[in-house]
């Protein structure tokens, strides 16, 4: 029996939404699926130690992207146990020298990773080179190093950290230009932190960054020996290319890279 074109129109329209109508919760299932959590070997590391001092840099704007980096929901530390516990036991003999640690960035996901690869991809986003890579071309950033397809941070043993002297006072607030000075000035004309000097900022694309680099001595160079002997103590090693740079040894995953965001939740009832 053939059908008039009125009717043909209406079962069209009757049938896209049904098919509108079933296929939406699917969609929104998927929006809404909850995302990966950290294994339990992973912990807060406020939880273990509440007096290293955090200042995370990729939540915020201030680092070599220029932007807050994918991944990064909350300023917070996240490292393996092992790893967090080994940092408790080196801040402790260094509170006794009047120091303590301070973290700029702990566990990172493998999606920020790849936020650093597109970056150092796109050549004409150079708009935070004069602080962090003012003598490095950017073409060059994968050849030399400073830019990797994975990163140690991604295993969850691996992080980056500096020494502050005690009492700790707040950095004061930068001056209008103080991001184009470059990260190895004098610590008094670079981005103000209230670390002690080491000779470069934190994430300095430079040689000079460089652990042992001969031209880094006296007091900066102190520190750097300062920071490394503390760690390498409780069992960790130093990237030589970056002062900054430590993993713990061993890892207890030396071969996974992981992706559950940097949040409070992604480690909830984990214990200490």
């Amino acid at each position: 029996m053939s059908t008039s074109p009125m009717t043909r129109l209406v079962l069209a329209v009757a049938a896209t939404t049904l098919f509108a109508a079933t296929a939406a919760p699917r969609a929104g299932a998927a929006a809404l699926s909850p995302e990966p959590k950290a294994p339990r070997e992973f912990v807060a590391l406020a939880s273990v130690d509440p007096t290293i001092i955090q200042e995370m840099r990729y939540p915020s704007g201030h680092n070599f992207v220029g932007e807050r980096i994918d991944g990064y929901r909350q300023a917070v530390c996240i490292l393996t146990r092992p790893a967090a516990q080994a940092l408790h036991r080196a801040q402790a003999q260094l509170l006794r020298q009047g120091y303590s640690l301070k973290v700029y960035d702990c566990y990172r996901p493998q999606r920020a990773v790849d936020h650093f690869v597109r970056w150092a991809k796109d050549l004409a986003d150079e708009r935070m080179k004069a602080e962090f890579y003012p003598r490095v071309d950017k073409s060059r950033l994968f050849e030399d190093g400073y830019i990797a397809e994975k990163s140690g941070h991604s295993r969850g043993s691996t992080m980056d950290l500096t020494i502050v002297a005690l009492p700790a006072l707040p950095a004061p607030p930068p001056r209008p230009g103080q991001e184009s000075v470059p990260c190895y000035a004098p610590q008094a004309e670079r981005y103000p932190d209230n670390s002690v000097d080491m000779g470069t900022g934190f994430d300095c694309f430079d040689t000079l960054s460089h652990t042992d680099d001969p031209r880094v001595q006296g007091t900066q160079r102190a520190h750097r020996l300062l920071l490394r002997t503390a760690l390498a103590a409780e069992g960790f090693v130093n990237l030589p290319e970056e002062w900054w740079h430590f993993t713990y040894k061993p890892e207890p995953f030396p071969d996974t890279y992981f992706d559950f965001p940097v949040a409070r939740r992604s480690v909830a009832g984990h214990r200490p």
